[in-house]
């Protein structure tokens, strides 16, 4: 195994303090949801997944996931949905950046949160808490909330990479 430089330490320690600033601003702005049936949608959160994952690769952007699901459930402000959905939506943006190496790659969040994340929702949480509903119903409330999320993630990656600070702290992963 071998040791890492200074350089590369410096490098975790800006994706994990990014990753915790991605955490408490979806945290923040998971707030403003919109209650579906046993869900939340929270268009915002994915906004967050989808910049996380382009910046800080996808275990970060997974990891800020996974915290800001676990605060938002534990302040009230989320449902246990948000548990398997918002992490793959991360983690397949980070992966689709590393694959693509453009910033559409935003777009690609919902098919971690739909397809994978509703799945896993339906199949493990559906019994715990009782629901009725479908796995088509739980991807629609999904896809309801990721899509428009991913667009305003990929807008807002636009805008942020024409302002010339921003490119200092927000180095491709």
């Amino acid at each position: 195994m071998r040791a890492h430089t200074d350089q590369e330490r410096g490098q975790h320690l800006r994706r994990l303090v990014l990753a915790a600033m991605f955490a408490a601003l979806g945290t923040l702005l998971g707030s403003l949801s919109i209650p579906v049936g046993p869900t939340r949608v929270a268009p915002l959160q994915h906004t967050i997944n989808a910049i996380a994952g382009i910046w800080l690769g996808p275990w970060y952007a997974a990891g800020a996931a996974l915290v800001t699901a676990f605060l938002r459930h534990s302040l009230g402000w989320g449902s246990l949905f948000a548990f398997p959905g918002s992490p793959f939506g991360a983690l397949v943006v980070g992966y689709a950046y590393r694959v693509l190496r453009t910033d559409a790659a935003a777009l690609c969040e919902p098919i971690g949160t739909g397809p994978i994340g509703a799945t896993i929702a339906a199949w493990v949480f559906q019994p715990l808490v009782g629901s009725h509903h479908t796995l088509w119903w739980f991807q629609g409330a999904f896809l309801a909330s990721s899509i428009p999320g991913a667009i305003l993630g990929y807008a807002v990656i636009r805008i942020l990479r024409r302002v010339p600070a921003v490119g200092e702290w927000a180095a491709q992963p």
